[in-house]
């Protein structure tokens, strides 16, 4: 098994990532025949509701997660929620997931989010190379 830092989270709702703000987090890859991963992420109580409602579905949804480094690319993975633990100001929720795409390419990702978020022509490669140069600082 091998451990790994969080330090970014998005789910993806309605087709756009939602960037959820983090205390902490990690990440564990069991390395095991199915390909699961354990995902820890320790969060401020205010986004408690939404995974609330995500859990009583108890169906997979996606997220991304970035490891390590902010520079990294997200990580897509088809995730569960296994549980949450509720704490004063906090929350704990626990995931279990698998990788959504072995080779991660942001670009396409970042892309598809911003056509996604009705951006086109001009204003799509200018959205594009803003968030592009905002990931590489």
């Amino acid at each position: 098994m091998k451990t790994f830092k969080i330090v970014a989270l998005q789910i993806i709702e309605k087709h756009k990532a939602v960037d959820i703000p983090l205390t902490d987090g990690l990440i564990i890859n069991k390395e095991n025949r199915d390909g699961v991963w354990i995902i820890e992420a320790y969060i401020d109580k205010q986004y408690l509701e939404v995974f609330q409602s995500k859990f009583a579905e108890r169906l997979s949804f996606e997220i991304r997660v970035i490891i390590t480094h902010a520079a990294n690319d997200p990580a897509p993975f088809t995730a569960k929620i296994i549980s949450i633990n509720e704490f004063e100001r906090h929350f704990s929720i626990l995931f279990e997931g698998k990788l959504s795409r072995r080779r991660n390419q942001y670009p396409e990702l970042l892309l598809d989010d911003l056509i996604k978020e009705g951006f086109s022509g001009d204003h799509l490669m200018a959205e594009f190379k803003k968030r592009m140069k905002a990931k590489q600082t």
